[in-house]
């Protein structure tokens, strides 16, 4: 059976609005690559060396990231020796097979860690604009859609409207916000947040930060501050440090990234406005060269768009056109 028939198979298998969420969050996406892979295919009707040497153009064009496509080129060059594969046709099953491969980190690194025995506490970083703030809201929605008790906490206290929308988010939810004045100390914020969240039985808690990044070393000691206080209260937490990352900006959110990594311990990443952009292989390029899962994407603007990440979804979501076809 081909890799294209099984992925199929597989995806079809799960929730259907899950898969069609995917299909048309990567639109985008899709439709630049798809068109992009069959004029390479039909330019070059037997894999060679001028067909490896543009499908690297190709990848890098969509935000893959250099050294993941040089990896998997090499990769897809020596699968193509030993197995023989002289069409270009043929060659396309095993790239989504290699892309999947990449992605598909299923292990428990993948899901969400939450806390087996009390609250679970997530911590939100990223700077302003990649729609952090939107991000809390939605998954206080994804937590609610699983009957928990959520409380949200308005740590951005420097950002004007910061607190604002996270106050419309938490009524439009349904879950309460614990703020403070605009201006005020993070980390008695999330002091409160805390202990009005253990006081109403919360399941979680989820945390917002500033999002200055002009100044690394200020930004280290205030997010290193919050986190001392979320420890002394909680001491197996936070149990996520979640990065929000902008889709659209391509390699500036990689750039954003690297710098968030050195700075925090950042366990994963949240990847907005992923039906934004025609360059969703930045996805392969956070997971492969900094090695962070990702473990949500934004593909839409409704509150239920904030989907968590499925390796395989996303690659049929990105050949689907191709899958259909063969």
């Amino acid at each position: 059976m081909s890799f294209f028939k099984k992925l199929k198979d597989r995806v079809t298998n799960q929730t259907d609005s899950v898969t069609t969420k995917f299909k048309d969050g990567l639109q985008k996406t899709r439709d630049s690559f798809s068109e992009k892979m069959n004029t390479l295919a039909a330019k070059y009707r037997t894999v060679d060396e001028d067909f490896f040497e543009e499908l690297e153009e190709l990848l890098i064009s969509a935000d893959v990231g250099v050294n993941t496509v040089m990896e998997l080129v090499d990769e897809l060059r020596e699968t193509a020796k030993l197995e023989n594969v002289k069409n270009s046709a043929d060659i396309l099953p095993v790239i989504s097979e290699k892309l999947t491969e990449k992605l598909d980190f299923t292990g428990e690194d993948s899901e969400l860690s939450m806390n087996q025995e009390g609250m679970t506490v997530i911590l939100f970083v990223g700077v302003n604009g990649v729609g952090k703030t939107t991000t809390i809201g939605k998954l206080a929605h994804h937590f609610k859609e699983q009957d928990k008790k959520v409380v949200l906490a308005a740590g951005d206290t420097f950002r004007a409207g910061a607190i604002e929308q996270l106050g419309v988010w938490g009524d439009r939810v349904g879950v309460d916000v614990i703020k403070q004045a605009e201006g005020s100390d993070p980390a008695a914020v999330m002091y409160d947040a805390i202990h009005a969240a253990k006081s109403r039985g919360a399941d979680v808690l989820l945390c917002d930060t500033a999002g200055r990044l002009q100044n690394k070393v200020n930004l280290m000691k205030e997010l290193e501050k919050v986190k001392r206080v979320i420890q002394r209260e909680v001491p197996s937490a936070p149990h996520e440090v979640l990065l929000v990352l902008d889709a659209t900006t391509g390699q500036n959110a990689m750039a954003q990234a690297k710098q968030f990594k050195e700075a925090t311990d950042v366990s994963g990443i949240v990847l907005t406005k992923l039906d934004g952009t025609a360059k969703g292989g930045i996805v392969l390029a956070i997971r492969n060269e900094l090695d962070i899962p990702v473990k949500f994407v934004g593909l839409g603007e409704k509150v239920d768009d904030l989907q968590p990440f499925d390796a395989e979804q996303f690659t049929y979501g990105l050949f689907q056109t191709l899958v259909e076809e063969k």
